[in-house]
């Protein structure tokens, strides 16, 4: 105590200086001893924000890189530096000829077919493309064996060639040098596919690439009207010609095209929303860590001042002011907590290269690696703000102590008043860590709600925990030792039993709802599936094949409930006669307004639907067109019963008026569509027809699948299993994401559990030394320990459990449109392995205290 006097005299406290020279060497003073010891008080304080800084500084950073591939590799993603995309037709000679003066143009045509073995023995789905000579303009196709694609595309003896995706070859037992049929014509396969430049413009694929000759589509007999398919004319401009330029001219020049133009800024929309939400909903689990991170540096805070007590009260005594110890212990900290933050900067300015070394090949575009300023200085200010908010507590604890309570606060532990400006200040920097959440966030809406949830979590989580306390304060006396032992320490002065509840409980909350909702849509995907489902669908029937379809599919055995309609795919242009650029459309809805959409018309309400709004027309409705929609669509686009839509089909723009929502059975893999036109109004359109058949065995759907193939080549048929297995391949890889990043949480947790563990050391050493001056055995005094951390566990466990339920029900019903489906299972397993971590963690802890020797410390006392 005397050298402690010394050094606060020697400070200048009797002189009285200015307060922030005091605190600034007292603060000094501190951080020089701290340095000699290697900040051992501190060091979960600066891993809590290196582990959270880094999880946002990482997602941001790979994102930012992803984002910025996007962006430079928008040229050779889109194919071009201008797009006119058509639907379900080709592009007139003097729309074509209009854009081949405008730059270089290429052209090429899109569609889905079945590609056979010349002997018809096997056969399988795939992503035809014919291109031009003058594809691609941006970017090179790779081939294997190295060729150019003229080369390998050209007709040799007669046979036109083709270049093929690797899993052709594998699916259908060919090599190169064989021939495949594409609907009525034959191709060579001269070269393995390995890079197609613009694949990124649209991801996602039912089957494998095949690239063919544009001038050999005709042979093949796949271009019907009214086939699904896509004609993309790209352009290549001379240097200093806007692209906005070009799109306008063509538009006014070509009123009725009915083409979507876009340029470089919109090349993958899907991948730029997909990028978009998925780094959102990663930043926000980044930033749930921090806040864990947080509660692991108010213990570590709150610890370090416990440890100080002596300390603190011989400053007052000496004439050191509250405010002169509020500054330099908030100094020393915002030095240490600086210290954190700057780690966890290096950890995730460096996290995206280990992602692309790992994971390169299945990210959707190439990552732009670089040091982007903008998400390391968010994650910084996150950082700071969380280290702000949660040392405020104790830190005006400590200073509110009187000097004499200070001496007892050994033993009682800090009990400081806290003034109205303390709380306030802490509020203020929790509004600024909301308001930087919300504002900083694409979709804020979501990061509003994102914020509500933690906040409610936040005070549930320690209202729990005072509510633990509370209780265990008030039960009787237990007349078995270890029981007694363990209820004891969950309320005594110093308990871990807020930060334990608090740290493992939003970790835990944040594993149970991702657990939930992967759970949820995998059910809806597999096994929520009706026992009758359809094992193929049909696509591209073209009219007058529908009586021929219709008699193979009857007469074929083990084939059961065929049904057809119409399709038909259009883009939607205006909503109440505003052109949807300029309309109120949710987040949520963007999809259904980027791009072509499937439709069709129909009389009887179809299978799977049903009206939760307005009234279905009758089935002899003949008057001005009517339109149903999705309720979930017709939210997210703002629309009410009454209101118009307006549609552009086959560049003819087609207007209904909402006469009903519906809700659609997605599960039950009927066929069903978003939007379905009444009787009337599309008839004479350009159109296919999509069928689905059920069937009682695998062989009988080949059999199938190989006779309405060889007799109509022209249509293709996709089997259910293959279009799950990819669903559940990309819901895996988001999964898989999502899940390291809330187990970096629970980790963070687990880290919060030590610190407080360690926090509490010196107790827990003195406990168990006069225990077993008492007579207490190890094993008993180590039971009262499992148990103290069995009932925090658990109690964080069920508490977490109903939190994450409520919030996979809302992402699964409200942000994703999902099915819910909850499962009890995955609840109990996930709570499970956080009882087994809390006691893994919280007996390890308390193991060292056990073995302390009780001589040496009473001689001590």
């Amino acid at each position: 105590m005397a050298d402690i006097a010394k050094a606060g005299v020697a400070s200048g406290i009797a002189r009285e200086p200015s307060t922030l020279a005091l605190a600034l060497r007292i603060a000094r003073s501190e951080l020089k001893a701290g340095l000699g010891i290697g900040f051992k008080g501190f060091r979960v304080l600066i891993l809590c924000l290196a582990i959270g800084v880094a999880a946002i500084a990482g997602v941001g950073s790979l994102s930012t890189a992803l984002t910025q591939g996007l962006r430079a590799d928008g040229q050779a993603i889109l194919g071009g530096d201008v797009e006119f995309r058509l639907t379900q037709r080709g592009i007139p000679a003097a729309e074509e000829n209009y854009l081949a003066g405008e730059g270089r143009l290429s052209v090429a045509r899109e569609m889905r077919g079945m590609a056979r073995t010349a002997d018809g023995g096997a056969r399988a789905l795939v992503e035809l493309k014919a291109v031009d000579v003058a594809y691609p303009l941006y970017g090179t196709v790779v081939l294997d064996p190295a060729m150019s694609l003229g080369q390998a595309l050209a007709d040799q003896d007669g046979v036109p060639g083709a270049v093929v995706d690797p899993l052709v070859l594998d699916r259908l037992g060919l090599k190169l040098g064989d021939r495949i049929r594409l609907g009525d014509g034959q191709f060579e396969i001269r070269a393995r596919l390995t890079r197609e430049p613009d694949a990124g413009a649209n991801p996602f694929k039912l089957g494998p690439r095949v690239m063919i000759a544009r001038a050999a589509l005709a042979g093949t007999g796949l271009d019907q009207p009214g086939t699904i398919s896509v004609t993309v004319a790209r352009l290549k401009l001379d240097a200093g010609v806007k692209a906005a330029d070009v799109i306008a001219a063509a538009n006014r020049t070509f009123p009725d095209a009915g083409w979507r133009a876009r340029d470089t800024t919109e090349a993958a929309p899907s991948i730029r929303n997909f990028l978009d939400r998925t780094g959102l909903f990663l930043g926000l689990v980044g930033l749930t860590a921090l806040l864990v991170g947080g509660v692991g540096v108010g213990n570590a805070v709150a610890a370090h001042l416990g440890e100080k007590t002596e300390t603190i009260a011989t400053l007052k005594c000496l004439g050191a002011s509250a405010r002169v110890i509020f500054t330099a212990y908030l100094i020393e900290i915002a030095a240490l907590a600086l210290v954190g933050v700057a780690l966890g900067l290096v950890i995730g300015a460096v996290a995206p290269w280990g992602v692309v070394a790992l994971a390169g090949d299945k990210l959707p575009v190439a990552a732009r690696l670089a040091l982007y300023p903008r998400p390391l200085g968010l994650s910084a200010l996150f950082g700071a703000l969380v280290a702000l908010a949660f040392s405020l507590w104790p830190l005006a604890r400590a200073r509110g102590v009187p000097a004499a309570a200070l001496f007892r606060a050994a033993i009682l532990g800090l009990e400081g008043r806290l003034g109205w400006r303390d709380g306030l200040a802490t509020v203020v920097v929790a509004l600024a860590l909301a308001c930087l959440a919300i504002g900083t966030a694409d979709d804020k809406r979501l990061a509003f709600w994102f914020v509500g949830g933690v906040v409610a979590a936040l005070v549930l989580f320690r209202g729990a925990s005072a509510g633990i306390m509370a209780a265990a304060r008030r039960l009787p006396a237990m007349r078995w030792p270890s029981l007694r032992l363990a209820v004891a320490n969950l309320h005594r002065p110093g308990a871990a039993t807020p930060s334990v509840v608090l740290s493992l409980g939003l970790g835990l909350t944040v594993l149970v709802a991702v657990a939930l909702v992967e759970s949820s849509l995998g059910r809806e995907v597999t096994e929520r599936l009706p026992a009758a489902a359809p094992s193929t669908f049909f696509i591209d029937i073209q009219p007058d094949e529908v009586p021929g379809f219709t008699d193979l599919a009857r007469q074929a055995p083990g084939i059961t409930d065929l049904e057809r309609v119409p399709n038909l795919r259009a883009r939607i242009v205006k909503l109440n006669g505003v052109p949807v650029d300029q309309a109120p459309v949710e987040p949520s809805a963007l999809w259904a307004v980027r791009g072509e959409r499937g439709l069709t018309y129909a009389a009887t309400l179809p299978a799977g639907s049903r009206v939760v709004n307005g009234a279905w027309w009758p089935a002899d409705y003949q008057g001005p067109p009517l339109v149903s929609l999705d309720a979930n669509l017709a939210e997210g686009l703002h629309l009410k019963l009454g209101d118009t839509i307006t549609f552009s089909v086959a560049g003819r723009e087609v207007s209904g008026t909402l006469a009903n929502f519906r809700h659609i059975e997605w599960s039950s893999l009927g066929i069903n569509f978003f939007t379905i036109f009444s009787p009337g109004a599309l008839e004479h359109a350009p159109q296919t027809n999509l069928a689905t058949v059920r069937a009682d065995t695998p062989a009988a759907a080949a059999a199938l699948e190989r006779s309405v193939t060889d007799k109509f080549p022209n249509v293709s048929a996709i089997r259910v299993k293959d279009v799950l297995d990819t669903i559940n391949q990309i819901m895996g890889d988001i999964a898989t994401s999502i899940r390291i990043t809330a187990a970096i949480t629970l980790g963070l947790g687990a880290l919060v559990l030590s610190g407080a563990i360690a926090a509490g050391q010196q107790r827990r050493v003195y406990e168990a030394i006069v225990l077993k001056v008492l007579g207490g055995t190890r094993r008993r005094i180590a039971l009262g320990f499992l148990i103290e951390y069995g009932l925090l566990g658990l109690t964080a466990a069920a508490i977490a459990a109903g939190l994450g339920t409520i919030a996979a029900w809302a992402l699964t019903t409200r942000v994703m449109h999902g099915e819910w489906s909850f499962d009890g299972w995955r609840v109990v397993e996930t709570a499970l392995a956080s009882v087994a971590l809390t006691l893994v963690v919280g007996f390890a802890g308390t193991w060292r205290a056990l073995g302390a020797k009780a001589a040496a410390r009473l001689r001590d006392e």
